[in-house]
């Protein structure tokens, strides 16, 4: 065990050796041991800095995951950049977030190891309020915030040595696979969409989707008012719950119970059962589907046919699929909402591996 005032040198990546004092320089703060992430084959040593780059976990393959963090609406972001495994400098990079309360150790760290084995590094974070990063009220979900804080994920990830701000990706699942398409639609920088389950609401908009109500939007995203009110507040109220007429939750299948106890009840997953959701009523309406028409960039949408959740409500999908105006693929996967969210199975292995090859295509190509 490393200990603070420690000097370490770590064989990071093959291409280079990083060597840090922890006893030098006032930017080292602490240093901490491995298995931060329990059940990640990423382990190793790491130490933690305070300048964005935040520290380094060495595996027995060679990559590296570094940890990271930056700025977004008055909060700190943190989460992990994995670095491609193959190929040279500069890498493209896929910024990666989870869907409603879910924290980066259940399984959105597995997809980010395969994009970084196929080339694509892979910058995973938690949203505002939850898990590892900042924010205030804890466990609030707001999605114009999040929305942001993608934006803001891609500026920092412009930025980071050795990786090609011109080739970023944006990926989501379930709640921030609807945000994704607003992400694109809106920031430029954006080249390639992966969103598996994506949310676009239980029916089609009940506007068509206009240029006029694009560009409000667009504004509201940049800089509106998202703030809300108690009429715009739901909760707080349980993620989810065994029984619906007890104890009412946010998400209402079984199915989400059993995947949210699994996976957010192990150990450091930093995942709580209670959320508070506000979508603003004063403002452009937050709405992925209203935005698909804008979105230029090659998008691949996998979506469950079985989908428990209403919000994903499969039929609205392939209407926003069908208004997207860029190069799009559309792909069926089985397992209902959660299914591709167990790791290891056959369904993980399929979704990831489709996913990557569509990152590849678009990012590496």
């Amino acid at each position: 065990m490393l200990g603070i005032g420690t000097s370490c040198a770590l064989e990071a990546n093959p291409r280079r050796t990083l060597t840090v004092a922890a006893d030098g320089p006032p930017a080292v703060d602490l240093l901490v041991v491995s298995g931060i992430w329990p059940g990640s084959k990423l382990h190793g040593v790491g130490f933690w800095l305070s300048q964005g780059m935040v520290g380094v976990f060495v595996d027995g393959w060679g990559s590296r995951r570094v940890a990271v963090e930056f700025e977004s609406e008055g909060a700190v972001l943190r989460g992990f950049l994995y670095e491609a495994v193959k190929g040279d400098p500069p890498f493209p990079v896929v910024v990666m977030t989870h869907g409603t309360s879910a924290t980066i150790p259940m399984t959105t760290d597995r997809y980010a190891e395969v994009f970084a084995e196929a080339g694509v590094s892979a910058l995973i974070y938690d949203h505002r309020n939850l898990g590892i990063s900042g924010g205030e009220p804890r466990q609030e979900i707001n999605p114009w915030v999040q929305c942001r804080g993608y934006r803001d994920a891609i500026t920092f990830a412009s930025t980071v040595e050795d990786h090609d701000p011109n080739r970023i990706g944006v990926w989501g699942d379930s709640y921030s696979a609807g945000e994704v398409f607003l992400v694109a639609a809106c920031d430029s920088r954006v080249r390639v969409v992966v969103a598996q389950c994506p949310t676009f609401g239980a029916n089609p908009s009940d506007v068509d989707p206009t240029l006029e109500m694009f560009e409000a939007i667009r504004e509201t995203f940049e800089s509106g008012d998202v703030s809300g009110g108690p009429e715009d507040t739901t909760g707080p109220i349980p993620v989810v719950s065994p029984d619906q007429l007890g104890a009412p939750s946010l998400l209402q299948p079984i199915q989400a119970f059993r995947w949210f106890v699994d996976y957010g009840g192990r150990h450091g997953s930093g995942w709580l059962n209670q959320a508070t959701r506000v979508i603003s009523s004063n403002t452009a309406p937050y709405s992925p589907y209203l935005c698909a028409p804008f979105v230029t960039v090659p998008s691949l949408m996998m979506v469950a046919p079985a989908d428990e959740m209403v919000g994903a409500n499969p039929e609205v999908s392939r209407r926003a699929f069908d208004l997207l105006s860029g190069e799009k693929d559309w792909y069926d996967i089985d397992g209902g909402h959660f299914g591709l969210l167990y790791h290891p199975s056959d369904l993980f292995d399929e979704a990831s591996k489709v996913q990557a090859a569509y990152l590849t295509r678009h990012l590496l190509h």
